[in-house]
């Protein structure tokens, strides 16, 4: 209606028309609105909380278990109130791909959080099966999130559904450009509201974001397993038969990648034997590969006889050259470096000779179970170049243990070396206890569930050859003492009872020394030595080796080191600091013992 207006003041009612304020006493004034909408904001900021919640809490390892773990603890108690995460087994099992012609999922349960108490129907590690009638089958046909809101324990294949008649479940694929790697299983239970149409995006999304942090964790497991199937195969599974030490080794890869730390047991002529441990820097196959070439050099340079230093020099100037190498390559990454530790050990004399090359002095375990490291002068590690090594040499006891090992045994990103050492010393002290035991205690003792660096270790008990498998005679430089030679060593056979390889021998001893006598200088020494094998060694104070020669038919010489040859199983020539030796081995008959 119009109404009047009074002159300054202010309108005034039309009395005469009736209006419906004119009757209504005073009150408050009451804006009524929708209240669905407010909840609604609500809703959405909780979610937007929750996304945002997840992105920094899944995917923290490279673990599938704890990823999956994380996206299960992500969603209770607000979103959901028990969630199941179920992977397919070639997932776990690192495979590339499911397999061909083949259906049908197999799921593995890799974990399961639950806000009900008592035990779960389905524990990690569990397979699981779903039905077709159920959310989880039709999420993973459909490849998109599924929701249930009224489970029975038909459609929901779980035990515990009838206890909560009013549960409801989604069931979220887990999935990566197209392929299903699992599903995840968000239920609500008692009295919470059932899930709606509007959670189903948040499963969704929250399935998302862990298929990528699981997809990386399985090609990293993948990749971690192919390197750890290299490392392995590219490490001694046995080691040749020996008898100057008893050992035993562990290898222990690092959780988040597979390194170069590697160890070897190499017979050497003599009786002797080298013990090596190594570690190439950085991990993954590349370190592997590069570990393997140069537990193969090592190998070849023990072939030559070389002493410790020799042979890290040689290893330096490889390593070096392998570096420069990959460097000019634009695909390669480069060595980086590794550190090496070579030790000689002579079962007839009791004597060590050790060369260190960047890496952690070895710990002697004595027979008292007293503990102490051996104090080396440490040379760079290999790759550098120009490096000189030096090498120390130490008798060690009978009985007595050599134990060498890779810095993450006693170093890490939590404990610095010098704490790592005391509490390698304490793992090790003790005595009566065998190089298994002392492997077992130290591995135990040191490395956590899931080491950050692998480890390689070597324990080797040091034994004595016994004064009655060896013998020993000056050699007159006159060819008289080559027949008088000749004699001791058909009686010396004959006590040992290896009377079948007297002819043999007795012509290698002829050879050995008729060379010794005509071509080097004196003094020279014959010896005899019962080990796996009967090892005949010929020393003289020339540094000229001999050089095998395949003589014609009207030579006069040139066949003596080719019948050496040919009667031996091995044969070949180390350099001492007093000259060479010449040495000869022979296997020894079925029948004899050792």
């Amino acid at each position: 209606h119009q109404l009047p207006h009074s002159a300054g003041g202010p309108p005034l009612l039309d009395t005469t028309v009736p209006s419906p304020f004119h009757s209504s006493p005073p009150g408050e004034l009451v804006m009524v609105g929708e209240p669905t909408v407010g909840r609604i904001a609500v809703a959405a900021r909780q979610r937007l909380a929750l996304l945002l919640d997840a992105s920094g809490r899944i995917g923290t390892t490279l673990d599938m278990e704890l990823t999956g773990g994380e996206l299960a603890e992500i969603a209770l108690p607000d979103f959901a109130q028990h969630v199941a995460v179920d992977l397919a087994s070639w997932v776990l099992d690192g495979e590339e791909c499911p397999p061909p012609g083949n259906t049908e999922v197999k799921l593995r349960r890799v974990a399961v959080r639950t806000v009900r108490r008592g035990k779960v129907h389905r524990p990690p590690g569990a397979h699981v099966a779903y039905n077709a009638a159920t959310a989880q089958a039709r999420s993973m046909i459909q490849r998109s999130p599924v929701l249930d809101a009224a489970l029975t324990a038909a459609t929901a294949g779980k035990r515990w559904v009838a206890e909560d008649p009013d549960s409801s479940v989604i069931a979220a694929p887990i999935m990566v450009q197209g392929t299903v790697l699992g599903v995840a299983s968000f239920y609500r239970l008692g009295t919470a509201d059932p899930f709606d149409e509007d959670d189903i995006q948040l499963a969704g999304d929250l399935a998302s974001r862990a298929a990528v942090c699981l997809d990386n964790a399985r090609r990293f497991e993948r990749e971690r397993t192919m390197a750890l199937t290299l490392q392995r195969s590219l490490l001694p599974r046995t080691f040749p038969a020996q008898c100057a030490v008893e050992v035993a080794h562990r290898y222990q890869p690092a959780q988040e990648g597979v390194g170069g730390d590697w160890y070897d047991v190499i017979p050497l002529s003599g009786g002797r034997v080298a013990l090596v441990v190594g570690d190439v820097v950085g991990h993954g196959i590349h370190a592997a590969a590069t570990m393997g070439r140069l537990r193969t050099a090592v190998r070849n340079f023990c072939a030559l006889d070389l002493p410790p230093e020799d042979l890290l020099s040689q290893l330096d100037a490889l390593v070096e050259s392998m570096d420069a190498d990959e460097t000019e390559d634009q695909r390669g990454v480069g060595i980086i470096g590794a550190t090496c530790l070579y030790v000689v050990y002579d079962p007839v004399t009791g004597l060590c000779s050790v060369a260190a090359a960047g890496h952690p002095m070895p710990a002697v375990v004595a027979r008292d179970g007293s503990v102490a490291y051996l104090d080396l002068p440490t040379g760079p590690p290999l790759g550098l170049g120009g490096s000189a090594y030096e090498a120390v040499e130490f008798l060690i006891d009978e009985g007595s243990t050599l134990v060498l090992y890779t810095d993450g045994l006693v170093e890490s990103r939590v404990q610095d070396i010098g704490t790592g050492l005391e509490r390698l010393s304490a793992a090790l002290a003790g005595p009566g206890r065998d190089p298994e035991e002392l492997c077992a205690s130290a591995i135990g003792g040191l490395l956590p569930e899931r080491p950050l660096d692998d480890v390689a270790l070597l324990a080797a008990r040091a034994r004595r050859t016994t004064p009655d498998r060896v013998a020993t005679w000056d050699v007159p430089m006159t060819p008289e003492s080559v027949a008088f030679l000749r004699a001791e060593v058909s009686r010396l056979l004959r006590a040992w009872r290896l009377a079948d390889l007297i002819f043999t021998t007795e012509l290698i001893v002829s050879e050995l020394v008729t060379n010794a006598i005509r071509h080097a200088t004196g003094p020279v020494e014959l010896r005899l030595l019962r080990d796996r094998a009967l090892i005949c060694e010929v020393a003289d104070g020339s540094s000229v080796s001999p050089r095998l020669r395949r003589a014609q038919t009207f030579d006069e010489g040139g066949r003596g080191l080719f019948l050496v040859a040919q009667l031996s199983q091995r044969w070949g020539t180390r350099y001492t600091a007093r000259g060479k030796v010449i040495w000869s081995e022979q296997p020894l008959p079925a029948n004899g013992d050792y």
